[in-house]
């Protein structure tokens, strides 16, 4: 059976899904507001399985992939909430002596999903220690399933969330291991992280937001890393506060680079979805890798 991908959707119901994932509506509400888009069989509980992740068949690096090793650390954050775990990924033989670039990698907002810690054992066959935190560890993880994994981050306390990524931050850019170069790479949720982030981390190398918020215009003023924006074309929820935050980053001076992918979706690049674009998520990963290379090796 051929790959479902954006186009075999309509429109109107692909900007369901999206209120949905971000919480704007309910469950019930989307399969009340789906309904009309269940012709052929299809129900609409059939149309929300058939948009929702496939994590097993988008895995690109196997969690047990010899040219890798992983481990589960335990992150202090005495300003968050006290402590959150974070995956690591590192190359399994890096050069005798060798301090690795570090990327930390900020999840959607379903917390550590098993796409996100597939995307850092990506980065660290490209020879970075990638490192993936837990926003949902003060609520027992990442429960192994989309729906309540939703739930529970609906009931973070935001504030002291973003004291995790800071410890999270800290911890990676002080680790023996790496080279003292930190860059972030986040995605929706997480892209809305990296941008805090830069404008928060004086010393960060490196920022690579995917369809992320924006922060407020005044703090563009605190950015020091260069930023690399990737935005989807058919995501107006995100797309509207762009040219304000732009001619924000550019009064401050900031180096930026922003992309914007011709009939792409919000999550274009999580290939566990319909909403993947292969050709869009292969350029804007390449684009990534190499801003990662000219920064923090």
């Amino acid at each position: 059976m051929a790959r479902l991908t954006a186009a075999d959707f309509d429109q109107e119901l692909l900007i369901l899904f999206d209120a949905y994932v971000h919480g704007d509506i309910d469950r019930r509400a989307f399969l009340d507001r789906a309904s009309k888009f269940a012709v052929g069989g299809m129900t609409a509980a059939g149309l929300l399985a058939a948009l929702s992740p496939n994590f097993a068949a988008a895995q690109v690096v196997p969690a047990n992939d010899p040219r890798i090793k992983t481990e589960m650390v335990s992150v202090p954050s005495p300003m968050g909430h006290g402590t959150i775990k974070a995956y690591v990924a590192t190359p399994a033989a890096p050069p005798t002596g060798a301090r690795l670039p570090a990327v930390l990698v900020v999840h959607e907002n379903r917390g550590l999903n098993p796409h996100i810690e597939d995307i850092a054992r990506r980065l660290a066959l490209e020879g970075y220690l990638a490192f993936a935190p837990d926003a949902l560890t003060p609520l027992g993880g990442y429960p192994g399933d989309e729906d309540k994994a939703r739930a529970l981050f609906a009931q973070l306390d935001q504030t002291k969330t973003r004291q995790d990524f800071l410890a999270s931050a800290a911890t990676l850019k002080a680790r023996p291991d790496g080279n003292g170069r930190m860059g972030v790479v986040g995605f929706c949720y997480g892209g809305g992280i990296a941008h805090m982030l830069s404008t928060e981390l004086p010393d960060l190398a490196a920022a690579v937001p995917y369809y992320g918020n924006h922060p407020p215009a005044e703090a563009a003023a605190r950015v020091k890393a260069p930023l690399l924006i990737h935005f989807a074309a058919v995501d107006e929820r995100i797309n509207a506060a762009w040219p304000a935050y732009e001619a924000a980053l550019k009064a401050a001076g900031v180096r930026y680079t922003a992309h914007q992918y011709p009939g792409t979706q919000h999550g274009f690049n999580n290939d566990t979805t319909p909403r993947f674009d292969a050709a869009a998520a292969k350029l804007s990963w390449d684009r990534t890798l190499a801003f990662f290379k000219q920064h923090l090796a």
